[in-house]
């Protein structure tokens, strides 16, 4: 496809904190994460036509055009608004699929975000954040992007815009994680005690998946071994990548030229505002 001269961001996101408080009588859990986000990112490229035809290209391979998220957030904006508008999208996947970094919700997001502005629906954030809700629960906050402690299924956010936005070293161990395995795990702890956003800033609070992560992906474990000879690491939502706050671009860098194979990782910087709407900013 003709592409235009920018491409809009899907970010990635991290976990700084996840702990499950309670599970729902609907199956969902009650959490309490924090979300920051990271400057590397999926690229889409988005061509609107007259026709109301939606087609993606380079989408996931295992995944039928019909459930891809991006399809299913274009189609959720007809269905909303009525549109008779169509678009023909490209996606540039650089971010790894089961790997706790949101790259799928985080398409989603922008191809709300995106085709809002091209298709100049006019629709606000909070009716965009609602419609990303129906998609995933990470999507809300790729829409309203901001870094944010987040409770309820994650929906509830409180921006956190005074995070310290360090270097990361983000190690990807080569193993996709099923989400859906993880929590229905009978070890899960279900009933932590709820953590003031305070305590979070002076320290407190872990991924209560990771412990499930680890017995049931042991290559997760190893990544973390390896990592925490250079830094404290941990795992971002329910992994499988693993991740370490360095403290410069360049020891971050040394780290990754010591990753072992079959491992891979990259480095990022953190990103209290969405590279996404940094380029909504843009138009």
């Amino acid at each position: 496809m003709n592409e235009p001269g920018e491409f809009w961001p899907a970010p990635a996101k991290l976990n700084l904190l996840l702990q499950i408080t309670a599970r729902r009588a609907d199956g969902y859990h009650e959490l309490q994460t924090v979300y920051q986000f990271l400057e590397v990112a999926d690229r889409l490229w988005f061509d609107v036509r007259a026709d109301g035809v939606i087609a993606l290209e380079g989408g996931l391979p295992d995944v039928p055009p019909g459930q891809d998220l991006i399809v299913r957030a274009a189609h959720s904006l007809v269905n909303h608004t009525g549109c008779r508008k169509g678009v023909r999208m490209r996606v540039d996947k650089r971010l790894p699929a089961g790997a706790g970094l949101g790259g799928g919700s985080s398409d989603a997001a922008t191809t709300l975000v995106a085709l809002n502005a091209l298709w100049g629906l006019a629709l606000d954030v909070d009716e965009l954040a609602g419609l990303g809700l129906q998609l995933g629960a990470d999507v809300p906050v790729f829409v309203r992007g901001f870094a944010a402690w987040a409770e309820g299924i994650g929906e509830q956010l409180t921006p956190m815009l005074d995070l310290p936005e360090p270097w990361y070293l983000v190690l990807n161990p080569a193993v996709k994680v099923s989400t859906a395995r993880v929590f229905s795990d009978p070890r899960l702890t279900r009933n932590a005690p709820p953590l003031k956003i305070s305590a979070f800033v002076s320290g407190a609070g872990i991924n209560h998946l990771q412990e499930v992560v680890v017995r049931r992906y042991p290559e997760v474990g190893n990544a973390l071994k390896w990592l925490e000879k250079y830094c404290p690491a941990r795992m971002t939502g329910s992994g499988s990548c693993v991740f370490a706050a360095c403290r410069d671009q360049q020891q971050a860098e040394f780290i990754l030229q010591q990753v072992p194979a079959p491992w891979s990782g990259f480095v990022a910087r953190g990103c209290n505002r969405s590279p996404l709407h940094e380029r909504l900013a843009k138009r």
